[in-house]
């Protein structure tokens, strides 16, 4: 990992720096047969209370989820639901040094794991949460697995490859391209 968060969940090291967190945070839309992307706003890629808040004030009739890349290191998905919002991060060794990580682990009740932040080079990312977050869409936890599990690639690459699978590939192009993305 390359970039740093604040928190008590990260080494001595970390900082504050959540104004340089790079990325984007969307909100999908899923309305009878179609979709719709809109930018959620930047605090959503550092509070997981605030990704979510974005998402229920939406009150959509259909699905509704967020997608969230945090510095292209590791992305989010986050569903709002009744009794409680269904998660899943990329990469639970991100919660080492992104707050907003550590808060996906808190809210699935898992440690952070005790890495050093200097050996993360070393060790392999694995994800948390809820792989079939999306099955409901079309989107199996298998195929979900294989995207979450291709570590060649970056975080938006791998949020690509979501939307494309579902449908939304070029609604989600159209807002990155108006973020600058």
């Amino acid at each position: 990992m390359a970039g740093a968060g604040a928190g008590s969940s990260g080494g001595s090291n970390t900082q504050d720096v959540s104004e340089d967190i790079d990325g984007f945070a969307v909100a999908v839309v899923r309305e009878e047969a179609a979709w719709k992307v809109t930018a959620l706003k930047a605090s959503a890629l550092t509070d997981l209370a605030d990704a979510e808040r974005q998402l229920r004030d939406l009150r959509a009739a259909g699905a509704v989820f967020g997608l969230l890349d945090v510095d292209d290191e590791f992305f989010i998905v986050l569903r709002p639901a009744p009794g409680g919002a269904r998660l899943l991060v990329s990469d639970a060794t991100a919660a080492i040094d992104y707050d907003v990580a550590a808060d996906v682990l808190d809210a699935l009740d898992i440690d952070v794991p005790d890495i050093d932040s200097d050996d993360l080079d070393d060790v392999d990312p694995w994800e948390e949460g809820d792989l079939a977050v999306l099955a409901d869409l079309g989107l199996p936890d298998a195929v979900m697995s294989v995207i979450v599990g291709d570590t060649d690639l970056y975080a938006d690459e791998q949020l690509g490859m979501i939307a494309a699978r579902l449908g939304f590939a070029d609604e989600l192009a159209k807002v990155l391209d108006s973020l600058g993305h």
